[in-house]
């Protein structure tokens, strides 16, 4: 384990993409099938505003 790392400095955008990304991958590992686009930003905590995105197609 490193010893040298300042924890004062951070970078708050991408421990919050981290974040998300943890949450679809928990998702992901708990489907039996490919999640919907409608499921995914359901997990984000989206709403669908894209008509590209209404169909619920799995990505």
């Amino acid at each position: 384990m490193r010893t040298d790392i300042d924890l004062r400095i951070h970078d708050a955008v991408a421990l919050d993409e981290i974040d998300l990304y943890a949450e679809v991958l928990s998702a992901v590992a708990s489907a039996d099938r490919r999640l919907t686009i409608a499921e995914i930003d359901a997990v984000l905590g989206l709403t669908a505003t894209a008509s590209c995105c209404a169909s619920g197609q799995p990505i």
